[in-house]
């Protein structure tokens, strides 16, 4: 509970994954009273913590780039993360098997970096060094000048575009390095990223490329203890600013006056007043479900329901009772096919039989994850959102059991044999769990027509006093994009001495 006389203006806070835990510090930094307002038990949306039968799986997001952005959250309450948090980078950053079985590490070192790609195609190294230039470049106006501002008017879209048909924009992710590299293989090595933030390599906008430079940058980093000690320590930091997070509170209307965000209505029809609300929720859930229409004149429900989401995801948890030495603490599989199997995902929206896989080993970097002797592993494959139609009820298990049977066979043998903790998540869980329309884990698709002001904005464009921050609003989906939204709200936020001088105008009013 506040002290008493608290009086500093109120923001509540929607949901509490790390966009919206980001932005409520930013607020009280600002000087703002906030409520992050949790509909589950456990703080971090996506990045939501299961601990069974002795083992810690993370959730949702497990690479961990762009550290600075979480370093400054901890300097904006006076504090160093470094003291708190003891983040490891990880070498190799991912390591990519092929479906016959040949390697390739991807890491930051640049020595290394061009021997894997010699093994491949030596004539791709000089196409690489010149792929990297150009993601640097992306890297500097997409992300250092673009990432943190608000795109909420057609002229901020305007001021960029020469910039952007520069860059080659118009390209997608798979184009663009297509261009600089010519060994299929190489061609998948450096465009699955976009697959990490929910895009297809074949329709993401290039600008994503970004990220080949952002991870040589900066590196891929795991926190230890897991990233729910990230979110814990971020509840801390909201916690010693005087404000709170409340658990098992679930909104269910936001309250409109007089055309502004009011606070918020409770399932139970409990009212929580605020001068401002911040939306952490899925964007398509915020508009289709806690807004009600008759203040929405662009995000329709039809609008919503046509506009193009992320592929899901199927995620298996699970822990065994022997140690898999020989696996990277990220590894990714490619299947036998790479743009028909994304093809069937995210435009027919079939569930193929083959799949690509994302194989998480965290007890790589830190053993106390699981039990003595055991390890730690989830691993998941993108499939098609709910518009597919797959009665996931029925193909649950089955699904799981061919994942087992292709780890098994490839990377980690009688894995059937060693299994002692199991949990799934599939597009139902991402509906019903953590509300994402459609099932979709990542929301709007990142496609061009859907980036910076053609997505929802983070000032939102229905009513005044209401801010989005997340995968769902500018700059997208990803750990840097998710904490990134929550750096744009400093330029559109009221400041307070605003808000108090709105209050005593109205008091001389009402006196």
């Amino acid at each position: 509970m506040y002290p008493e006389g608290d009086d500093r203006p109120h923001a509540v806070v929607i949901g509490s994954g790390f966009g919206g835990l980001a932005a409520a510090i930013r607020l009280g930094a600002r000087g703002y009273r906030v409520t992050v307002l949790e509909r589950r038990d456990q703080p971090g949306g996506r990045a939501y913590v299961y601990r069974q039968d002795g083992f810690t799986f993370d959730g949702g997001p497990t690479v961990i780039t762009a550290p600075f952005l979480l370093e400054e959250l901890w300097e904006l309450c006076g504090k160093t993360m470094s003291d708190t948090i003891d983040m490891r980078e990880v070498t190799p950053f991912y390591r990519i098997r092929f479906h016959d079985g040949k390697v390739f590490d991807y890491q930051g070192d640049p020595d290394v970096m061009r021997e894997e790609i010699r093994k491949f195609n030596p004539d791709d190294v000089e196409g690489y060094e010149r792929f990297l230039n150009m993601s640097q470049e992306i890297f500097e106006t997409g992300f250092e000048k673009l990432a943190h501002v608000p795109f909420g008017k057609v002229l901020d879209m305007l001021k960029i575009a020469p910039a952007m048909v520069r860059l080659q924009s118009y390209r997608t992710v798979y184009s663009l390095v297509a261009k600089y590299i010519k060994d299929e293989r190489l061609r998948q090595v450096f465009s699955f990223h976009p697959l990490l933030v929910g895009g297809n390599p074949f329709k993401t906008t290039s600008i994503y490329t970004l990220i080949a430079f952002l991870e040589r940058k900066w590196g891929v980093h795991f926190p230890m203890g897991g990233t729910g000690v990230l979110v814990r320590g971020l509840v801390d930091l909201i916690e010693g600013q005087g404000n709170e997070v409340q658990l098992n509170t679930e909104v269910e209307e936001i309250l409109v006056e007089q055309g502004r965000a009011a606070g918020v209505r409770l399932k139970g029809g409990q009212e929580v007043r605020a001068d401002l609300v911040v939306s952490n929720a899925d964007s398509a859930y915020l508009y289709k479900h806690l807004l009600p229409a008759r203040y929405r004149k662009r995000w329709t429900d039809r609008k919503v329901d046509r506009a193009r989401y992320s592929m899901s995801l199927f995620v298996w948890y699970f822990g065994t009772k022997r140690k898999y030495e020989d696996v990277a603490h990220h590894t990714i599989l490619l299947g036998p096919r790479y743009k028909g199997l994304l093809d069937d995902i995210f435009e027919k929206k079939v569930l193929a039989d083959d799949f690509s896989l994302y194989l998480h080993r965290p007890t790589a970097t830190d053993p106390s994850l699981a039990p003595e002797g055991c390890e730690a592993f989830y691993v998941l494959s993108p499939v098609p959102h709910l518009d597919s139609g797959v009665d996931w009820e029925v193909e649950r298990e089955r699904y799981r059991k061919k994942i087992e049977t292709y780890l098994s066979e490839t990377v980690m043998p009688e894995l059937g044999d060693n299994i002692v903790s199991s949990h799934v998540l599939d597009p139902i869980g991402f509906r019903d769990e953590l509300l994402s329309v459609k099932g979709a884990a990542f929301g709007v698709e990142p496609v061009l027509t859907q980036s910076a002001y053609f997505r929802p904005h983070n000032k939102s464009e229905e009513i005044d006093r209401l801010f989005i921050v997340g995968a769902g609003t500018h700059p997208g989906a990803g750990v840097p994009g998710v904490l990134s939204s929550a750096k744009v709200l400093e330029q559109v936020l009221p400041e307070v001495e605003e808000i108090l001088r709105e209050r005593g105008q109205a008091r001389v009013q009402a006196g």
